[in-house]
């Protein structure tokens, strides 16, 4: 999977890659080629004590240092900017798929996960990009070249080469092996850190209520901890590996040293031959050690690959129409026909053979028992999920039919948990419309019932509202997101118990608005309180995910034994009349 995301996504910036191996093979070359002059100057010219040769070659030297040292800042450069853009691409990949998600694949993989996926595993593959960008390529170069510059100083020492070398692989090796399942584990508990970290942040208030700090407290301990383990043991194979390579290349150098001062000793090479063959051996060794630290990235950066190619392969159980409606000649029809659902491995469809139909310009009511499968019902109206079986229609046609944008243009949506984003109340108001004015802000403001808190605000429209909302209470929260819904003006409201944080005196003059300013809209309201529901329409009784009801109030009264149950639970004889 490393392969082919980083095939796929470093594509388009192989002009930067071509940069990088020109300049990581031009400073190959130059330090391949200092340690020959440096021979040069103690053989030639320290040996005969000929000045002018000794700075000539100095100067040469200087040279080729500073070709070496500019080509290495320009492949630096390159090869970071190409391992950025590559993070910012995979992050742009991995949040456009997430967003075409359904909710079915957004809880399979869970918020804390894929949060990790975007942010920590594309930092992985990034970092390894970075580091192939800047020692991968000048390790073969400089390993291989090395070799043969130093059979050219002198065969006779070459056996250490032969020595040295594979002890380093091997004992590197066995590091790295062991290193492997580490890294998988230190991925999955991040994940968990995240995990913790998220569900603390957003119940944060229900902890508080439930004095369950110490409690959560030890709970992000424990995942913190088992994360640190992880980490701890990772750190220690590092630890490890370093002396060792220390070891091998100061045993190599005096190895060098000795044997190779025998031979000077006997006339068969010159000292600057001996000390270019010395600079050789550690270049070899450092670039095998390069090479080693590049595998040692590899399987941490191999397994954030799986993990954001599982994402970006996982295809959407919404799939948008091959040849979609883009016209629609009704205006606020909505019809089940025989519709069911069931999630992923249940034993039980949630829905069973749900029909119904709603007009324009009328109220349709669902109500039923927590469990009764009714956010699940109006979740398929926008294909947040798609029905299992039979189907739902939006102006007589059924919506896996139809163009996303457009039916998504139709339905405005209130879900059960508002949710606000970070902004000013403007913002917020004008997320389904972003053209719209002040004058309808304050319209839709008015019909929610939220322009009085809204003026009372310091700043009015332009006040800021905290990321979800935290900053307004529940009611102020719920409200301001009908508001939302109201400003972008669809044919279709969907109201998801959205009525359950407001008193009954606000609830009535919300919906008493509602159907005078919305006459002409199609509007279906979740509800688990009767008070908010009796005017309706129609309404919707539903028992285990069966419709066991359906008509206006009085009608249910006479004919549904459950309807009948959930009123005298709630109002009186008289309130129910």
């Amino acid at each position: 999977m490393l392969a082919r995301l980083l095939g796929r996504y470093l594509r388009p910036h192989w002009p930067l890659l071509v940069a990088v191996g020109i300049f990581q093979l031009a400073q190959s070359l130059a330090s391949l080629y200092l340690p020959s002059l440096n021979a040069d100057i103690i053989d030639q010219g320290v040996a005969k004590g000929d000045i002018d040769y000794i700075f000539s070659t100095g100067a040469m030297m200087l040279g080729v240092t500073l070709i070496q040292v500019v080509c290495a800042i320009s492949a630096v450069y390159f090869g970071a900017r190409s391992a950025m853009l590559l993070g910012r691409d995979l992050r742009g990949a991995v949040f456009g798929k997430v967003s075409e998600f359904s909710e079915r694949e957004v809880s399979k993989f869970g918020a804390p996960s894929l949060i990790t996926r975007s942010t920590n595993d594309v930092q992985q593959v990034q970092m390894v990009v970075l580091m192939m960008c800047t020692l991968f390529v000048s390790a073969p170069i400089l390993a291989v070249g090395g070799v043969i510059m130093a059979l050219r100083e002198d065969p006779g020492l070459s056996w250490l080469m032969g020595v040295s070398i594979p002890i380093l692989l091997v004992g590197l090796g066995l590091i790295i092996v062991r290193m492997m399942p580490l890294f998988q584990s230190m991925q999955k508990r991040i994940d968990n850190v995240n995990r913790v970290l998220r569900e603390q942040l957003t119940g944060i208030r229900v902890v508080r209520a439930f004095v369950r700090e110490d409690v959560e407290t030890k709970r992000f301990a424990d995942a913190n901890a088992e994360l640190t383990d992880v980490a701890l043991k990772v750190g220690k194979l590092f630890a490890l590996m370093f002396p060792m390579v220390m070891l091998v290349l100061n045993v190599s150098s005096v190895a060098v040293i000795w044997f190779g001062g025998l031979r000077v000793d006997s006339g068969e090479i010159e000292v600057g031959t001996l000390m270019a063959f010395l600079q050789y051996l550690m270049q070899i060794l450092m670039a095998v050690m390069m090479a080693t630290f590049m595998a040692v990235m590899l399987p941490r950066a191999a397994v954030s690959a799986d993990r954001i190619g599982e994402v970006l392969e996982t295809e959407s159980s919404v799939v948008p129409p091959s040849n979609p409606v883009t016209e629609l000649h009704e205006s606020g029809t909505v019809e089940l026909l025989d519709t069911s659902f069931a999630y992923p491995g249940a034993e039980e469809s949630v829905l069973h053979n749900i029909s119904f139909r709603v007009q324009p310009g009328t109220t349709t009511a669902i109500i039923g028992s927590t469990g009764s499968g009714k956010t699940t019902l109006v979740n398929m109206l926008p294909r947040l999920f798609d029905a299992t079986g039979g189907s739902v229609l939006v102006d007589g046609v059924d919506v896996r039919e139809l163009d996303p944008d457009l039916l998504w243009s139709r339905i405005g949506i209130v879900p059960q948990k508002p949710y606000l984003f970070s902004g000013t109340v403007a913002s917020n108001l004008r997320y389904g419309r972003p053209e719209a004015t002040d004058e309808e802000l304050w319209e839709a403001l008015e019909v929610a019932q939220a322009a009085g808190f809204v003026r009372r605000m310091e700043d009015g429209l332009e006040s800021s509202i905290a990321q979800g909302g935290t900053n307004v209470s529940g009611g102020q929260r719920q409200r301001l997101a009908i508001a939302r819904a109201l400003v972008k003006r669809p044919e279709i409201y969907v109201f998801d118990d959205s009525f359950s944080a407001l008193d009954s005196a606000t609830d009535a003059r919300l919906r008493a608005a509602l159907t005078s300013e919305r006459a002409d809209a199609t509007r279906i309201i979740v509800a688990q309180r009767v008070s908010s529901i009796i005017d309706a329409d129609q309404i919707i009784v539903l028992e285990h995910g069966r419709i066991v009801g359906m008509g206006t109030h009085d009608e249910l009264l006479e004919t549904s034994e459950t309807y009948a149950e959930i009123v005298s639970s709630q109002l009186t004889a008289e309130e129910a009349a």
